[in-house]
């Protein structure tokens, strides 16, 4: 089976191309950071705009990069949801579109589902069962993977995701947009131990976060210390929130006894995230697998093979097109199901 995937959740635009016996043929991304950067933030209304513009040459290029005809697709797979509601309306609207002008099946596709299945594009993807923390710009929570569909979501966000709370941070360190990858380099260059913050909802049972408070214990800091001290507030503010995620994660593998952790999404892409949990999985005699850096990030590969698995089981999508700006993960149910 040949699948063809769009994803335009927020603000980029990816197309791929994914094949279950040769793997992935093609990927085409497009990234709106320079659209939205002067407004530090993406503007949904543009985002949308600039995925009607890209989306059609992008999947041309998919096509041509894999050398392959409309023709000998099998699906096509889209992201429904969550995400910004006019930005999935206009990739759900041109991926039931171009099945049904092809002639073949279409299926919609859960984002974090995405994201959660990204490791299995690489060479040594894991096996069922394990932990998987989702680490991104709109979200922050471990899931307990006993295979695809079957999701059971240990603990979430309650506020702010680990990656909104690190692009608001650098937002009032006057980074540009997008500031998370910013401050991480900033970090770099801070010294462990001058200032400490704190490791929020650490001290408690449970496992969900709260990064709300860390940003706003960043601003009182920059202000009390000004600009001088700003690659040591960017430190300390790095390490309380992958210390953070990695005592949650410690929690959940302790919770449900398994020695297998996947981290995805665009957090996972942190250097020092990484390092962390890798020296944490050794300890404990665990693996902890990724998803490559260009798939971290939102694209079209992850959608495009997470759609594979279930349109093998028969799932399709009717003419009618929906998007979910809200879709909790553990409403899937495993294909076929």
């Amino acid at each position: 089976m040949r699948v063809l995937g769009i994803e335009t959740s927020c603000d980029e635009t990816g197309i791929a191309i994914y094949d279950e016996r040769e793997g992935l043929l093609s990927h085409a991304l497009y990234s709106q950071v320079k659209l939205h950067a002067d407004y530090g933030g993406v503007v949904p209304e543009l985002a949308s705009r600039d995925h009607v513009r890209k989306l059609v040459p992008l999947v041309r290029q998919a096509l041509a990069d894999a050398k392959v005809d409309p023709q000998s697709l099998d699906g096509v797979a889209y992201t429904a949801g969550p995400g910004l509601i006019g930005a999935l309306l206009v990739g759900a609207c041109a991926g039931r579109s171009l099945a049904y002008a092809w002639g073949i099946p279409a299926v919609a596709v859960h984002h974090m589902e995405g994201h959660l299945l990204a490791p299995m594009l690489e060479e040594t993807p894991p096996a069922f069962p394990f932990v998987a923390l989702l680490v991104s710009g709109g979200h922050t929570m471990l899931v307990r993977v006993d295979g695809i569909g079957q999701y059971q979501v240990l603990g979430e966000s309650i506020d702010d995701a680990a990656g909104e709370a690190f692009d608001k941070t650098a937002k009032l360190m006057g980074l540009d947009y997008p500031g998370g990858p910013l401050l991480a380099k900033l970090a770099a260059q801070g010294s462990a131990g001058r200032f400490k913050f704190p490791r929020p909802m650490t001290d408690r049972p449970g496992l969900d976060f709260s990064f709300s408070g860390l940003k706003t214990f960043a601003a009182n800091t920059i202000a009390a210390h000004g600009e001088e001290a700003l690659a040591d507030i960017a430190r300390a503010f790095e390490d309380a929130v992958v210390d953070t995620l990695a005592i949650k994660c410690r929690r959940a593998l302790d919770q449900t006894g398994l020695k297998r952790l996947v981290v995805a999404g665009g957090v996972s892409a942190n250097r020092h995230l990484r390092a962390q949990l890798a020296e944490m999985m050794a300890k404990r005699g665990g693996e902890v697998f990724y998803p490559r850096p260009e798939f971290c990030t939102d694209n079209g590969a992850m959608i495009a093979y997470a759609g594979l698995q279930r349109l093998k089981a028969g799932e399709t999508q009717p003419l009618a097109v929906k998007g979910q700006p809200r879709w909790p993960l553990d409403q899937l149910s495993a294909p076929g199901a």
